[in-house]
């Protein structure tokens, strides 16, 4: 199983990889503090079984999230499911976020949703990312401008976190769709 939203109250992002559940909230200190568990609530959440990877050859030219989205845009003309990727790799940098809400805050708008939310830049760093795409769930489950969604968790899963920005060179990422695209 693969899946990834925010936490219940906006308080944290949820990320499930093979079946593993992690949740990353912010600490008092500020830091990301992540935990293994499946006792948590999302308001939404969005997930798949894949039993079977297959990886696609990136080209050089991808560099960043805009790039990356065109890609896979194009490699899925034929489909009109929403499906899960992944990238393997180290990253040149990265932004993530991690959503924050004070208790009790009555979100009435996508900027509301957002106060408090940490932000967390990342160098060279082994990590793998999860993401989903879908050309018909934008405000859904991705954001109202993009196909994707997509959430970074480091080698030693101390960040976790929704990919906001992201820099790669192609010989250092992998990149892997379900084998039920192609």
């Amino acid at each position: 199983m693969y899946g990834l939203g925010p936490n219940e109250k906006l308080s944290g992002e949820l990320l499930i990889i093979d079946g593993v559940s992690y949740l990353s909230t912010v600490a008092a200190d500020g830091n990301i503090k992540v935990t293994e568990t499946y006792k948590t609530k999302a308001p939404f959440f969005v997930y798949t079984h894949v039993d079977e990877w297959m990886e696609i050859a990136l080209p050089d030219s991808i560099e960043n999230l805009l790039q990356l989205e065109q890609f896979i845009d194009s490699i899925s003309r034929g489909i009109n499911n929403p499906f899960c990727f992944k990238l393997n790799g180290t990253i040149i940098s990265s932004s993530i976020h991690v959503v924050n809400l004070p208790p009790g805050t009555k979100v009435d708008s996508p900027e509301q949703a957002h106060q408090g939310q940490r932000n967390y830049s990342l160098k060279k760093e082994s990590v793998e990312i999860i993401g989903f795409f879908s050309r018909k769930h934008q405000s859904v489950f991705t954001h109202h401008d993009t196909y994707l969604h997509m959430h970074l968790i480091t080698a030693d899963k101390k960040y976790i976190g929704h990919l906001d920005e992201l820099k790669i060179k192609k010989e250092s990422m992998r990149f892997f769709v379900p084998l039920y695209i192609k």
